[in-house]
């Protein structure tokens, strides 16, 4: 069965172009013009995933990706973000909302299908379940807590959300830079090195576990 993506963007030739190469693709997709239909449209039609343009009139992104996450029913549907350029704390703040991923306007089509084959591929978290796993690594959102092999684990806040943020998108390459916007957005005023030495402490006390965490020459870091 072909999975449906919903394209919800006020500019019709960007959906367009989007809906084309996602059916060349094999994906069946529907676009909506403003945030207000496609919000309605949920109550019937349930997509696999959403492409969600921030600046709309009326009802922009970020209210619409607040709007599904509330929603029992609607808040296991993946979100991909478009963003401007300049609009970092946007960024940031769909990302803490509960969005999956952002592409950058201008964005190349070929990247964003991608992007959407990629967050589709990512495992769902039980709603029920509050816990966080990869490998031996257990967080505990609610109690603010990590524990390798049973053994808790003494983090500091940023290890923890830099350790959070790895391990929900499980094989995804963060820059520097986006650890840093996810942690701070524009508040940051620490350098990108910063985040290595928060790394190299976080390795050391997740023991074994620590390995997990891939130094991506170049590039960033990923949770493996």
């Amino acid at each position: 069965m072909e999975e449906l993506i919903a394209i919800v963007d006020d500019e019709e030739d960007i959906s367009e172009l989007v809906a084309i190469n996602l059916q060349k693709e094999g994906f069946k997709t529907k676009e909506y013009g403003d945030g207000k239909s496609f919000l309605k449209s949920l109550v019937k039609v349930k997509p696999a995933l959403v492409i969600l343009d921030l600046m709309m009139p009326e009802i922009d992104g970020l209210t619409v990706c607040k709007t599904m996450k509330k929603d029992n029913s609607t808040s296991d549907i993946p979100i991909i973000m478009l963003t401007a350029k300049s609009s970092e704390t946007d960024k940031v703040l769909g990302l803490e909302l509960g969005a999956d991923d952002y592409v950058t306007k201008p964005f190349s089509p070929r990247e964003l299908t991608a992007r959407v084959k990629a967050v589709l591929r990512r495992p769902v978290r039980n709603k029920t379940d509050k816990k966080i796993k990869a490998g031996s690594i257990v967080i505990d959102d609610e109690k603010h807590t990590v524990e390798v092999k049973g053994n808790n684990v003494d983090l500091t806040a940023t290890e923890f959300n830099i350790l959070k943020i790895l391990v929900l998108k499980q094989g995804r390459v963060f820059s520097r830079e986006q650890l840093l916007d996810g942690l701070w957005g524009d508040e940051k005023t620490v350098v990108d090195r910063t985040i290595d030495v928060h790394i190299k402490h976080l390795r050391e006390k997740l023991g074994s576990a620590g390995k997990m965490i891939k130094n991506i020459r170049g590039v960033g870091y990923k949770m493996e």
